[in-house]
């Protein structure tokens, strides 16, 4: 990631305090109700399920936000890799706090939590290959530095963050531009001759032309095993590959076992599961 720890610091309270005002709003009906403002109670969050842990900082910062009072002590790491038992954090402190923080924490323990988990057996299916997983762009609006810390906890890489901290160069890129040639000597020519710039091909003739204008990245998109195979020797130590498109655990060791530098996987981030995880009060 390219943000300053300023810029993630009010990312991430923005995030949160608009996740908080979404759930409490006006205040919890139900808590205020039967909770007596005085008590206090203790409890711990417990994974259901075996699971990489992401977000418990986060998750941390939640109930901080509903009351700086509150006491969290993680158990667990994130990156850990528990079982289903396993105690990841203790809380104690005002009982309607722990309360009214609950699921908003949950959601986002959860969530990142699914995010590293799946990750993470993409990374351990490409083991004794060179390939490094990368997340991409699909992400949950106003979510992405969850999602894509999430992603780094379960061994992946990040792709760019967004659209200002690197050059790719996509398929609608070069329709517009009329061409992969005239779409690279525009991004040349605004950012310079050594600009690092990523080219998305979709086949063997668009690598060709990838290749003879020198970009430093090329991304073979949605091609049969054939043609990525014949793509990725074409290319050789000419250019880093990256293979995206229609990629799962079935076929990721397949691909792995082709040779690219890097898998771009949207999967990871759209459509990971979110773990069990329940938070218990002793």
């Amino acid at each position: 990631m390219t943000l300053s720890g300023k810029q993630y610091e009010e990312i991430v309270s923005c995030v949160i305090s608009a996740a908080l005002a979404e759930d409490i709003d006006g205040g919890d009906i139900t808590t205020e109700a039967i909770v007596p403002k005085n008590k206090i109670a203790s409890a711990k969050l417990v994974a259901k399920e075996p699971l990489v842990v992401a977000g418990l900082l986060i998750s941390e910062k939640v109930f901080k936000a509903v009351d700086k009072r509150i006491k969290f002590a993680s158990l667990a790491n994130d990156g850990e890799r528990v079982k289903k038992g396993a105690v990841l954090a203790r809380i104690s402190g005002s009982a309607a706090s722990v309360l009214k923080a609950e699921r908003t924490a949950l959601n986002f323990l959860q969530r990142m939590s699914g995010i590293a988990t799946l990750t993470s057996e993409f990374v351990e299916r490409t083991k004794g290959t060179k390939t490094k997983i990368l997340d991409t762009r699909k992400t949950t609006p106003c979510m992405r530095i969850f999602e894509k810390y999430a992603v780094k906890a379960g061994g992946g890489l990040n792709h760019r963050f967004g659209l200002f901290d690197a050059i790719l160069i996509k398929d609608n890129h070069i329709a517009i531009a009329g061409g992969i040639e005239k779409a690279v000597m525009a991004a040349r020519k605004k950012h310079g001759n050594k600009a690092f710039i990523e080219v998305e091909t979709k086949n063997l003739e668009e690598v060709k032309e990838a290749v003879k204008l020198g970009v430093q990245v090329i991304m073979l998109d949605n091609m049969d095993i054939n043609k990525m195979k014949k793509a990725i020797r074409l290319i050789g130590k000419k250019a880093r590959t990256e293979i995206s498109g229609g990629v799962n655990l079935k076929n990721i060791k397949k691909l792995a076992s082709l040779g690219p530098t890097h898998i771009s996987i949207g999967a990871l981030t759209h459509s990971a599961r979110a773990m069990d995880i329940s938070l218990e009060v002793d």
